[in-house]
């Protein structure tokens, strides 16, 4: 599941040039001096840094190279040090997804908010594997044969072919993590071996 939408791309792209001007700059480097470093023409760096030539990992790669930042410094991505990710939430069916991965495919982690309210289960089967972990509140979660109330601090994980459901208990909102791996990844949780 993707979140970033072509508007989204269009800004980040627009971006790319006024950074790449700036990074070059604080390094006093020249035109001249980073087409020579990188084997890229002058004038294709300047309409690089211009926004009259669209960004591709062909020139942005040497560029990388030569001013020896990450490939994320140049297209605006967090820097390493900054850890935090800021996905937008999504609503779908009243509940509320923040996305808290960044990459397309592969494991992908959501908080999510279920509001106060009933629900009829209507339990659901699809390819993956899931991981949830209540933070407050009470969830039901329906798997299978299986009808159970987790609480906050409990967590489950189970193989998305089992029909399963999972909503409020009625007695108020619940919020949660939810890790889904869509080629049966599982979430690997490692104890700190007990001290004897």
């Amino acid at each position: 599941m993707s979140y970033m939408d072509g508007d989204d791309t269009d800004e980040v792209l627009a971006e790319v040039g006024p950074r790449l001007r700036r990074i070059r700059k604080e390094r006093g480097a020249t035109l001249a001096g980073l087409s020579a470093a990188t084997g890229i023409s002058v004038s294709t760096l300047s309409r690089l840094e211009s926004g009259l030539r669209r960004p591709s990992l062909e020139l942005l790669l040497p560029i990388a190279r030569a001013h020896q930042v990450p490939l994320d410094e140049l297209v605006g991505a967090p820097a390493a040090g900054d850890p935090r990710v800021r996905g937008k939430p999504l609503v779908r069916h009243g509940r509320t997804f923040w996305p808290l991965t960044r990459q397309p495919g592969g494991l992908q982690a959501f908080k999510v908010l279920v509001p106060q309210g009933t629900e009829e289960p209507e339990p659901r089967t699809h390819e993956g594997y899931e991981w949830l972990y209540v933070l407050s509140g009470r969830l039901r979660v329906v798997l299978g044969e299986h009808d159970v109330v987790m609480a906050a601090g409990e967590a489950a994980e189970f193989d998305t072919r089992v029909p399963h459901w999972f909503g409020s208990t009625g007695e108020g909102p619940v919020e949660f993590l939810s890790l889904f791996g869509p080629q049966g990844e599982r979430m690997h949780v490692r104890a700190r071996p007990k001290r004897s």
